[in-house]
């Protein structure tokens, strides 16, 4: 593995784009972050560390806060080499297919009659419509999946739910499966719209998740306050 100085590591994973920084200014200045901080960049010194360091703010860095429409929630990133690119549940293109993101392009086929991908799981254009796709956790040792949760990041993603209801602005938030739904407690803007399914994993997206249409309602809602629609069709050729 390749040595990194802590100091430019912790460097990096201080950059939060400055937007999202002056939002969560109260966090980010005080000694939880910046224990957080410390302890990530000890593990991406040490460890072999995903998504690679440049990724870890992917969300935040194409979208800006003014700009959220909808936020969905994961986890933690992939664990595996090559899959995970800051975007919760999104892969870089090329690689296979996770069976939650498959399952995830079956209910667009279900709702819209999208073509389901064989090769494409990045969801950036999503993103680029203002999807915030947020891991409660932004980093993970490789081929251990949750091992940073213990780490705090949970805190810091929590601080990001918090601050956007403080924006007064429509915001979908589609909490897939228990977890994601817990953080429904953070959302205290009323103007926000909360579609609870259960989480599109094979283990449970029979049970809620798949037929829910939380795509068609996202939009509806979207239209319904004057702003545009997500095109959330992705291609192999995206």
């Amino acid at each position: 593995m390749t040595y990194i100085d802590q100091k430019e590591i912790k460097t990096i994973l201080l950059d939060i784009p400055p937007k999202w920084k002056s939002l969560l200014n109260d966090y980010v200045t005080g000694k939880e972050f910046d224990d957080l901080i410390n302890l990530v960049a000890e593990r991406y010194q040490k460890e072999t560390v995903y998504p690679p360091l440049d990724k870890v703010y992917a969300a935040l860095k194409i979208v800006e806060p003014q700009d959220v429409k909808c936020v969905i929630i994961g986890q933690d990133p992939y664990f595996n080499e090559g899959q995970a690119n800051g975007l919760a549940f999104s892969v870089n293109k090329g690689t296979k297919l996770p069976p939650s993101l498959q399952n995830i392009y079956k209910e667009l086929f279900y709702e819209f009659g999208y073509p389901i991908p064989k090769y494409n799981g990045d969801l950036t254009p999503w993103a680029m419509q203002g999807v915030l796709l947020l891991n409660a956790t932004l980093t993970v040792k490789a081929f251990e999946p949750n091992s940073h949760q213990p780490l705090g990041w949970s805190d810091f993603t929590d601080s990001i739910i918090k601050a956007l209801s403080t924006l007064k602005k429509p915001i979908v938030y589609l909490l897939w499966g228990n977890y994601a739904q817990k953080k429904s407690e953070l959302i205290t803007d009323s103007s926000a719209y909360i579609i609870k399914t259960a989480h599109p994993s094979p283990l449970s997206a029979n049970r809620g998740f798949f037929c829910s249409d939380c795509f068609k309602k996202c939009n509806r809602f979207l239209k319904e306050h004057d702003l545009s629609p997500i095109d959330f069709q992705i291609t192999d050729i995206n």
